[in-house]
């Protein structure tokens, strides 16, 4: 199904299928093309209202049977870690940053294989072949960069965060780690890191994708402080996550095309 606004970008609806996140759900996603000069523009206004990148394509879930899926960020100048982020930091302090272009690599791919091993066997990447790994990090029509976590003394790379460069923050598009160093907490301390690369920026906000109530693969999100959720057209500051039990219920959903009309382009001028 199409939807689409005059002089404007075109949106599609994705058939529905199962929940990754809540048993008993259909997800289906609103989804459109980020191609040509305007990308960026797009990107970063979109991002700003609940959208994500995949590749050339950004999306953002749109379920006729809840709207629990909420997009999280961090205000960065509100940010305080806490007792336990502040220990996990310390663990990994033998560990270095590099960012550089998006190009994928031979360890990069040996890693991420590693991690969906480990972690997600029956997940939707578990087919991954090193091409399709190729294009997630390279088909890239914004400012983005890959973030390469090191061993300082031997070298070997133990993490890596796919990251988009926005007007207003950075963006987690996508976060793998070596799967036998689960006590270091590595993807909390990538996100730790990634407050740290906001703010040597300038940049207000770390993007962490969806926060999901009810859904213990993304409770974690819901421990970082100064935390926001995009809900019902605006950023809030995170409640009680007790408060969002609602956006479960099927008449927390807009009807597809008031979705469409709601959304805010930028101005493609210049």
């Amino acid at each position: 199904m199409r939807h689409s606004l005059p002089l404007a970008p075109q949106f599609y609806v994705t058939a529905p299928q199962a929940c990754p996140y809540l048993p008993g759900r259909m997800e289906r996603k609103l989804f459109t093309a980020l191609q040509g000069d305007n990308a960026e523009k797009l990107n970063d206004s979109l991002s700003k209202q609940g959208f994500r990148r995949s590749q050339n394509v950004l999306y953002r879930p749109s379920c006729s049977d809840c709207a629990a899926c909420l997009s999280a960020r961090i205000d960065v100048r509100r940010f305080e870690p806490t007792k336990s982020q502040r220990r996990t930091l310390r663990r990994n302090d033998n560990l270095a940053r590099r960012a550089s272009s998006p190009w994928a690599t031979e360890d990069q791919f040996s890693l991420f294989r590693r991690y969906l091993d480990a972690r997600h066997a029956d997940g939707g990447m578990a087919d991954m072949d090193i091409f399709e790994f190729a294009a997630m990090v390279e088909e890239t029509p914004i400012r983005s960069r890959v973030v390469e976590y090191t061993d300082r003394e031997s070298g070997a790379l133990k993490a890596v965060c796919l990251t988009d460069v926005l007007d207003d923050g950075v963006s987690m598009v996508y976060s793998f780690y070596e799967p036998e160093l689960q006590r270091k907490s590595l993807g909390t301390w990538m996100i730790l890191d990634h407050v740290e690369i906001a703010r040597e920026a300038g940049l207000p906000y770390v993007y962490l994708g969806y926060w999901v109530p009810g859904s213990p693969k993304m409770g974690y999100k819901a421990q970082f402080g100064a935390l926001e959720v995009y809900r019902r057209g605006r950023w809030e500051r995170m409640m009680d996550t007790a408060d969002y039990a609602e956006e479960c219920h099927p008449l927390s959903t807009d009807p597809i095309a008031e979705q469409v009309a709601n959304i805010s382009l930028p101005d493609s001028r210049g």
